[in-house]
């Protein structure tokens, strides 16, 4: 495998230049499967049935909100070869205690992961679900998700 060459390869980070993805806000991001597989199940009837990979997708992304204080997930579907969620980055815990801000503005640099950010949950949740696929089909180390995700950032109602 070649090593990676800056100059060779010419990689560089689709994400809003200057932007903070850890400070609260609301984002809609879309990821999808490797080749476009239809991995999760099948539309039948207009009804997308989840299998097995379905479900563990679904549920690693439920998870995320479980593991994460600063995170609430509004809608969200899984469809046989791609999936569609909202995020909402928080920036308190509150608690019985304790009303704490989260939140120190980072600004994520290519390669390397910002803590509670959006690249960084994304990259935790895509990697978990590769995990546990990949385990059930006994296939380690085949991708499960397309290189990247898309995100768009939600500033107003119409968005």
């Amino acid at each position: 495998m070649t090593k990676y060459n800056r100059d060779i390869h010419h990689r560089h980070s689709i994400r809003l230049k200057g932007y903070d993805y850890s400070q609260p806000g609301f984002y809609f991001i879309t990821m999808c499967t490797n080749n476009h597989e239809h991995l999760f199940g099948e539309i039948e009837n207009e009804i997308m049935i989840m299998n097995e990979f379905g479900n563990i997708a679904k549920n690693e992304w439920l998870e995320t909100a479980d593991i994460r204080d600063n995170v609430e997930l509004l809608e969200y579907v899984i469809m046989p070869n791609h999936m569609h969620g909202i995020i909402v980055l928080n920036d308190l815990i509150v608690g019985a205690h304790c009303n704490v801000p989260l939140h120190e503005p980072q600004i994520e640099q290519f390669g390397k992961s910002t803590k509670n950010s959006i690249p960084t949950i994304v990259k935790l949740y895509k990697s978990a679900v590769t995990k546990k696929i990949n385990i059930l089909r006994n296939t380690p180390g085949i991708p499960v998700w397309q290189r990247n995700y898309y995100e768009h950032i939600i500033r107003n109602e119409k968005s």
